[in-house]
């Protein structure tokens, strides 16, 4: 019976023991995961041709992890999401039917990702077929007509909002992108017609586009501010449009997931545009695996590139976690993509044994 007792006592003692350690552990494993993250991230920003930001944060426990998060970074077409948002929001408050149509117009057609811009001016669409295209194969035509329907002003207070940042941004039409870009060749080029920039965009990026562009405007060689593309990009990322910090872009995607954005139904009308359910190999995905849930939206633009998204993002992101990366200063295909995908195996050998990973 002593014997007995004994073991009685040492196994509760045992149980107490494992009761006051658990918490310590916990925090162990959950310091363990950041510190991970960061020996790999720091590793592969140092081999990166350009610069990288990274923010993850599991919104389960609240950690974060930052690299390069609180500076500002060129988003491209990733802010189709935020607009995505704006214009759902406007459909939530009944201001907006999704089987609205809107008439394209010679202004709206701008180069870059999708058909629209080959369209013929007067074709309707739907704003619902227009919010498909926007985010499914990044239209940035589409992007322009649901903006010229809910206002540059409705766009920028909704996105400033849903990010926390009243510094964000501004963020503009895709037109005024390619228009300011081309101004810092030269000022006249702020009033380019949409026609005359799709039809510099047929010139490929360097000498030709500068020359595409001294042609459309009719000015003398001499008359350009600066003689390269590269400068001209330089200067017009330096003007902070369409940027914004890392965790700014988190804080829009946390919001989304939580439910604190949009109604339930447009939460997960948005979802399916961003792709849930449909996995592909592109930059961050390429390194995640595949049985993880993953919402997403890209952008690219000379020489910058982002990825952004959230896993697992369903049942109000309890065990989502929220991932926005971006580079500069490196060439926004190959070398984004590759650098992209070790970020998303880095990410994924971190999170290997949390509970996000075997999710279905």
């Amino acid at each position: 019976m002593e014997t007995i007792a004994r073991c009685r006592h040492a196994l509760a003692v045992l149980l107490c023991l494992c009761v006051l350690e658990s918490p310590p552990a916990r925090a162990q494993q959950d310091s363990e995961w950041r510190e991970g993250l960061r020996a790999h991230v720091e590793r592969i920003d140092a081999a990166s041709p350009g610069t990288l930001g990274v923010y993850v944060k599991r919104l389960d426990t609240g950690e974060v992890f930052a690299h390069g998060a609180g500076q500002r970074w060129y988003l491209g077409s990733t802010t189709k999401l935020p607009l995505a948002v704006a214009v759902l929001q406007q459909v939530d408050a009944g201001r907006l039917r999704l089987d609205e149509a809107l008439v394209l117009q010679e202004a709206d057609r701008i180069d870059g990702a999708g058909e629209l811009v080959w369209a013929r001016p007067g074709t309707r669409y739907s704003v619902d077929a227009l919010l498909g295209r926007m985010l499914g194969v990044s239209d940035n035509t589409a992007a322009n007509l649901l903006l010229r329907r809910i206002g540059l002003d409705a766009f920028n207070r909704s996105a400033r909002e849903a990010m926390g940042d009243a510094d964000a941004g501004p963020f503009t039409s895709f037109t005024q992108v390619r228009q300011a870009v081309y101004a810092q060749l030269h000022p006249d080029a702020r009033g380019l017609a949409p026609r005359q920039l799709v039809q510099v965009a047929a010139s490929p990026l360097g000498p030709r586009r500068v020359e595409a562009v001294r042609q459309a405007l009719g000015v003398p060689a001499s008359a350009l501010q600066v003689k390269t593309i590269d400068e001209a990009y330089a200067r017009f990322y330096r003007s902070g449009a369409n940027s914004t910090t890392l965790q700014a872009y988190g804080r829009l995607l946390e919001r989304l997931v939580r439910g604190e954005l949009l109604s339930p139904h447009s939460t997960q009308r948005l979802f399916k545009d961003l792709k849930l359910g449909r996995r592909g190999a592109y930059r961050l995905e390429a390194g995640l695996p595949r049985a993880w849930p993953w919402i997403h939206k890209t952008g690219t633009q000379y020489r910058r590139a982002c990825h952004m998204g959230v896993i697992a993002p369903q049942d109000g992101g309890a065990r989502a976690v929220v991932v926005a990366a971006c580079a500069a200063d490196l060439d926004d295909g190959a070398e984004a993509g590759a650098l992209f995908r070790q970020v998303g195996s880095a990410i994924a050998r971190s999170l290997g044994d949390m509970p996000v990973a075997s999710r279905k």
